[in-house]
C-alpha cells in the first residue's frame, strides 16, 4: 500500500487525539491510547509469530512529543515512557482507515485476558 502523506498532523492534548489531515480532504482523529496499544515497536508487536504483548492500563496515556522520521514516518513519544517504533505513513493510514475494527479486536483481546484499559492504580478486584 502506498498511503498518502498527511498534510496536517496536530495533537489535541485535551482530547488525547492525534489528528491527521490529507490533501484530498480526509481527516482522522486517532486516540493516543489506540496508537499506544497498536505501536509498531517490537515491545508491543513482538519479534514475530505469536509474541505480541497485550497492552493494558493505557486509557490515560498521552503524548509528550512528536518527531518526524525522515519523509516516511512519525516517532511518537508517549508519556508512559514508550517511544520506540516508527509509525510510517502507511501504518498510520492503515490504523486510521481500520480504526473501528482494530479497536474492537483490542477490546475483545482485553476481555478474553480479563484485563483492563484502566491504569493499574485504578483497577479494583472484587473480593
Amino acid at each position: 500500500m502506498n498511503a498518502p502523506t498527511p498534510t496536517r498532523v496536530h495533537y489535541h492534548k485535551q482530547n488525547r487525539e492525534l489528528e491527521l489531515g490529507y490533501a484530498n480532504g480526509e481527516s482522522f482523529h486517532l486516540p493516543v491510547e489506540f496508537l499506544r496499544v497498536y505501536s509498531p515497536s517490537a515491545e508491543v508487536r513482538g519479534h514475530g509469530g505469536d509474541t505480541a504483548v497485550l497492552q493494558v492500563g493505557k486509557k490515560d496515556v498521552g503524548l509528550q512529543n512528536i518527531t518526524q522520521a525522515g519523509n516516511y514516518a512519525l516517532k511518537l513519544h508517549f508519556d508512559d515512557g514508550h517511544d520506540s517504533g516508527l509509525f510510517s505513513w502507511n501504518y498510520l493510514y492503515d490504523l486510521a482507515t481500520h480504526q473501528e475494527a482494530y479497536w474492537n479486536n483490542y477490546l475483545q483481546r482485553l476481555k478474553e485476558a480479563g484485563a483492563s484499559r484502566e491504569p493499574a492504580s485504578i483497577q479494583f478486584k472484587q473480593l
